[in-house]
């Protein structure tokens, strides 16, 4: 058993907070803001231990462990210094900002032994999680392409949140630069097929909606990019595509994330209402309804008060019949479970980690072939198009 500290205290935070919470594996909870009252109150709305004054304080603290969840671009620096604490620590997407910053995270998962997991949801995906089973089978033959796409519009909840997040500036960093933002796709490939991206040709499409927010005389990252589609080669000889779009014409209420893969023998093919299995030898299987989540019942959760009703399914949702939640513990029955049904998941998976000393899913080699491939794609784009080799820091050892 242990204890965890959450670093900012934002609307995603009081949702994987109260599961951390829940979790008898985590003995308690603190948490700490940059702005005192928002880490009161999330302390004061779920009953967690206290709070700590900031983030120095919060590693001086006695817990064991710390969860990141601030500004995206502010990750991999609070990851180290956490790590080099002596904290094990989760983290929410991205893993980093910058290619070196991702190095700097395994060099110091390597020398102290401890536990990092980034919670990619889309590792735990129910397509993606169809996928794997389907891999393991050697039901593809030999995958050789896959598609993933991000497609979440600015106006699907994303304006209230960078409001709510970025204060007064908040067009500045809501110019994120979506190739940065890369793990909702290429970890939904990736999670099931075994290789990794050893090069990408990307195109960014620049805004034109005018309103200020991709905007480079206005955007802190000098980003004018809305949306952008990178194709990357694999290890293996293949190839992946994916999209990661901020302006698009998506109905509210479709998931954002989709996946699509290609074998010799096998294709499972998902779009925004239905996913089928095919084979070339046999008939067309519908799995809509096996990777189709059900409903949590933690709609009327204190922690969406502050988030926009946009963001809600993100949540909320609950599992999909393909999900093995056989070792989740009773704690969590009822409670919420986002993002097609992986929260829950995600915490059981690090908490498990940490207290049995086993690597976890999503751990620094993992999240760094999750993130590093868009990264090196985005500088593709702001080069025209120009094909990039990506770095590879290998595969993960069985336990550092």
């Amino acid at each position: 058993m242990f204890s965890i500290g959450f670093v900012g205290a934002g609307q995603f935070a009081g949702a994987f907070a109260k599961l951390f919470d829940a979790h008898p594996g985590v003995s308690r909870v603190t948490a700490t803001d940059l702005l005192p009252e928002r880490a009161a109150s999330l302390v004061g709305e779920l009953g967690l231990a206290g709070v700590e004054d900031d983030f120095d304080a919060m590693l001086a603290s006695d817990v064991d462990a710390v969860a990141v969840f601030t500004q995206r671009w502010t990750h991999g620096p609070l990851v180290v210094r956490a790590l080099r604490a002596g904290k094990h620590v989760y983290s929410a997407v991205p893993m980093a900002f910058t290619v070196e910053e991702i190095g700097e995270i395994i060099e110091a998962v390597e020398e102290t032994g401890l536990t990092y997991m980034m919670g990619e949801t889309s590792h735990y995906h129910p397509v993606t999680v169809l996928a794997r089973q389907k891999a393991a089978e050697g039901a593809f033959g030999r995958l050789f392409f896959a598609e993933g796409d991000y497609v979440h519009d600015m106006d699907h909840g994303f304006y209230a949140a960078y409001q709510y997040s970025g204060g007064e500036d908040w067009k500045r960093t809501a110019s994120f630069p979506p190739l940065k933002y890369p793990t909702h796709a290429i970890g939904g490939v990736l999670g099931a097929w075994n290789t990794h991206a050893v090069s990408v040709s990307a195109i960014g499409v620049p805004d034109q909606r005018g309103d200020g927010v991709f905007d480079k005389a206005v955007s802190m990252f000098d980003n004018d990019f809305s949306n952008a589609t990178a194709l990357f080669e694999t290890a293996d000889g293949g190839s992946m595509r994916t999209n990661e779009f901020r302006r698009v014409g998506l109905a509210h209420w479709i998931p954002e994330s989709r996946f699509t893969f290609y074998g010799t023998e096998g294709i499972l093919e998902q779009n925004s209402r239905s996913t089928f299995w095919h084979e070339r030898s046999g008939p067309l299987h519908d799995c809509t309804e096996l990777v189709q989540p059900g409903w949590a019942t933690g709609a009327d959760d204190p922690v969406l008060a502050n988030v926009d009703p946009a963001l809600h399914d993100s949540f909320i949702s609950g599992h999909a019949p393909i999900h093995d939640t056989s070792g989740l513990p009773v704690e969590f029955k009822g409670l919420g479970n986002g993002h097609m049904g992986s929260h829950q998941l995600l915490v059981h998976d690090f908490v498990t980690a940490v207290n049995e000393r086993t690597m976890p899913s999503v751990n620094a080699w993992v999240a760094a072939r999750y993130t590093l491939p868009g990264l090196v794609a985005h500088e593709s784009a702001l080069r025209g198009g120009e094909r990039l080799r990506i770095e590879d820091f290998g595969d993960a050892p069985e336990r550092v």
